[in-house]
């Protein structure tokens, strides 16, 4: 399928959205709920664009809206720029010392009159539903989503640490501002108001998870005697084992 963007011609395939030709094809749309693995969230309301059907025009969310042949699309529009605009001037609002959003606001020239600033505030949640969609993904449904309207936040049970949480940071990981603190010191993790045990790889020797998600992992994929190995020993361990069986094919 082609598409065309900003007055280019791009290939799609089936089952794409906007946001992945574009992304694929270096053509820049921001947003902040969109991560590999994670797509289609549609939270921030970010990447809108505009789309030009049978000579109509109207405005789409591009991480969630499919691609068809003839498609024309247009990213920065002053309609598009307006709503950009308006959307990091409340994101701006709610964190105004988030280092990431005052980035994005000085991209576009956005800032937010005094009298409506809490210069105080240290909030650097937007809200973005990553963290949660990510503990799911992990199978604990440690955190989630709590109350309504301006008191809307991320947070295990009652504020308490939660017994599921297996301390894995894959919320920390995803976050795209930062919010979710995430502490690591020796042999100790600290997250959601819980301390772990961090366990050592085998290899290195270097801290690099709890052992909760250690043993959680491995049940998940029916491993009895897993490689304990960081991500880097993993690599090698796995390029290791490729070289080796490639020598052994071409003895």
């Amino acid at each position: 399928m082609n598409i065309k963007i900003d007055g280019q011609y791009y290939e799609g395939f089936p089952g794409e959205t906007l946001l992945d030709v574009a992304k694929r094809n270096n053509v820049d749309i921001p947003n902040l709920c969109h991560k590999t693995g994670f797509e289609g969230q549609g939270r921030c309301r970010l990447c809108m664009v505009e789309v030009v059907e049978d000579k109509r025009s109207k405005v789409v969310s591009s991480c969630v809206f499919p691609i068809k042949n003839g498609l024309e699309v247009v990213t920065g529009s002053d309609r598009i720029k307006k709503i950009r605009k308006d959307i990091i001037l409340l994101l701006l609002m709610k964190t105004p010392n988030n280092d990431y959003i005052k980035c994005l606001a000085e991209q576009y020239g956005v800032t937010v009159p005094e009298r409506f600033t809490d210069a105080k505030s240290s909030e650097d949640c937007i809200l973005c539903g990553l963290c949660v969609k990510a503990c799911e993904k992990m199978g604990t449904s440690a955190i989630s989503l709590v109350n309504r309207g301006t008191t809307k936040k991320v947070s295990t049970p009652y504020d308490d640490f939660s017994m599921d949480c297996i301390g894995c940071g894959a919320c920390a990981e995803v976050c795209p501002t930062g919010s979710i603190k995430m502490k690591n010191g020796g042999e100790t993790r600290t997250i959601w108001n819980k301390d772990f045990n961090l366990v050592r790889c085998e290899r290195c020797g270097k801290p690099y998870t709890t052992k909760q998600a250690l043993e959680f992992i491995s049940k998940k994929l029916e491993e009895k005697d897993p490689e304990n190995l960081c991500e880097n020993c993993r690599k090698k361990s796995i390029s290791e084992k490729f070289k080796e069986s490639y020598e052994n094919y071409n003895r």
